[in-house]
C-alpha cells in the first residue's frame, strides 16, 4: 500500500485532491488484496498438496503471512468464496483505476495477467523471478498515472527499474531462499533452487545495490525530492537493505534470508516518510 501511495508523492510534488486520495487509496488496497487473492486461486492446488503434507504456515515467519497463509489450502475458505472474493476486489480495483485513469486501469489488467503467469511458471522457468519484479512495479506505475497524465519517461523508468531490483534482491530470491528445501521436494523451478546459493547471493546483491542507486537518484530528481530526500533515502536503504544483505552474506541461512526479506519489505514505507517529510516541510 505504501508504494503507489509514495510514487504518487514523490512524482506530483504535493497531495492530490481528496477525491484522488480516497479513490487511490481505495484502488490501491483493492488492487493489491485481489492480485494476492488472484495467487492463491491459480496455485489452489498445489497449495493444498503442501498444506496437507504441513509444510506450510507454522514454520513461515515472513512479514507477508502475520495471519493467515494460504486460507482455501488450509480450508477456512472454500474456493468458490475464494474466487468470489479475488473478483469482487478485482471490479472495485477495475472501477477504482478507470475513474483515476484509463491507463490505471490497464496496468492493473496486466498485473493480474502476469502474477497468473508467475504462479503457472513456479515449476517451469526460475525467470517467473523477472515476472513477479514486472508486477510488483505495477502499483507505483499506475499511482503516478493517476495523479501525472503525462509523467517523465526519465522518472518512470528510474522508479520501474529501482524498484524492479529491490523486488528480485530484496523480496523474490531471498523469500525462495527461505523455502528452498520444500520447492526442491516439490519440483519448483526457483532461482536457489535452479542457480544455488552462491549465485543467488550474488544476485542478491548487485540487485539490492543496483536498485538503491536509482531509488536515490529518483529521490534525488523528484518533485517531492532533492539532494538532503536523497540522503536520507540512502541511509534508509543501507540499513534495510545492504545491512540485512550483508549479514546474509556473512551467514548464508534461512534466518538471515526471511531478515533481509522482512527488513527489505519496509524499505517503500521507508521512502513514503521521505515524501511525506519534503512536501510538509
Amino acid at each position: 500500500m505504501t508504494t503507489p501511495a509514495m510514487a504518487a508523492l514523490l512524482c506530483l510534488g504535493a497531495f492530490p485532491g481528496p477525491a484522488v486520495v480516497l479513490v487511490g487509496l481505495l484502488t490501491a488496497f483493492a488492487g493489491y488484496t485481489a492480485v494476492y487473492a488472484l495467487n492463491d486461486v491459480v496455485d489452489y492446488r498445489s497449495d493444498q498438496a503442501k498444506a496437507a503434507e504441513g509444510s506450510q504456515g507454522a514454520a513461515c515467519r515472513d512479514i507477508d503471512a502475520l495471519l493467515v497463509r494460504h486460507p482455501m489450502a488450509c480450508g477456512q475458505l472454500s474456493y468458490g468464496q475464494g474466487l468470489a472474493w479475488a473478483l469482487g476486489w478485482a471490479a472495485v480495483a477495475l472501477a477504482g483505476a478507470w475513474w483515476l485513469n484509463p491507463v490505471c486501469a490497464a496496468i492493473f489488467a496486466g498485473g493480474c495477467l502476469l502474477e497468473a503467469l508467475y504462479c503457472l511458471l513456479w515449476r517451469v522457468s526460475p525467470l517467473r523471478a523477472l515476472v513477479s519484479g514486472v508486477v510488483k512495479t505495477m502499483g507505483a506505475m499506475a499511482a503516478v498515472w493517476a495523479v501525472v497524465p503525462n509523467p517523465s519517461p526519465v522518472f518512470v523508468f528510474l522508479l520501474f527499474t529501482g524498484l524492479f531490483c529491490w523486488e528480485i534482491g530484496g523480496q523474490n530470491i531471498p523469500n525462495d531462499w527461505s523455502d528452498i528445501d520444500e520447492d526442491r521436494r516439490w519440483g519448483a523451478k526457483t532461482i536457489p533452487v535452479v542457480l544455488g546459493l552462491g549465485r543467488s547471493l550474488a544476485l542478491i546483491g548487485v540487485s539490492l545495490t543496483a536498485g538503491l542507486g536509482l531509488i536515490v537518484l529518483v529521490v534525488a530528481i523528484a518533485p517531492a525530492g532533492g539532494p538532503l530526500e536523497a540522503l536520507a533515502a540512502l541511509a534508509a536503504g543501507g540499513y534495510l537493505l545492504l545491512r540485512p544483505a550483508m549479514n546474509l552474506h556473512a551467514a548464508p541461512g534461512r534466518e538471515n534470508a526471511l531478515a533481509l526479506f522482512n527488513r527489505a519489505s519496509w524499505f517503500p514505507t521507508a521512502l513514503l516518510a521521505i515524501a511525506l517529510a519534503a512536501i510538509w516541510v
